[in-house]
């Protein structure tokens, strides 16, 4: 059974910066692919970027471009993604994904999924 645990969210001025990790489990992970979604109230599940666990390929939306990072630390078997320079529009409950599809940048290209972390922004 594969299981997801995110951790580091918080509270955190415009301008300021955080760093998410998923510790995964239950799986050897060497070939899936690995997801940072988030969702804010009232708003549907947004697309935040994608790791290929094999290759380190990524993936991001303009929207965090630049300044997010998504990174993996295969001994730890944990994903992180580094989120730079937030807006208050970056705030949302962030989850972490796995799954075997595609480096892809929609929710049904992930089979599992963690219980999410809050991370709001203030202006």
């Amino acid at each position: 059974q594969v299981q997801l645990v995110e951790s580091g969210g918080g509270l955190v001025q415009a301008g300021g910066s955080l760093r998410l990790s998923c510790a995964a489990s239950g799986r050897t992970f060497s070939f899936w692919y690995m997801g940072w979604f988030r969702q804010a109230p009232g708003k549907d599940r947004e697309f935040v970027a994608a790791l290929s666990w094999s290759s380190g390929s990524t993936r991001y939306p303009d929207s965090v471009k630049g300044r997010f990072s998504i990174s993996r630390d295969n001994a730890k078997n944990t994903m992180y993604l580094q989120m730079n320079s937030l807006k208050p529009e970056d705030t949302a409950v962030y989850y972490c994904a796995a799954g075997q599809l595609r480096l892809g940048a929609n929710a049904w290209d992930y089979h599992y999924w963690g219980q999410g972390t809050q991370v709001t922004v203030s202006s």
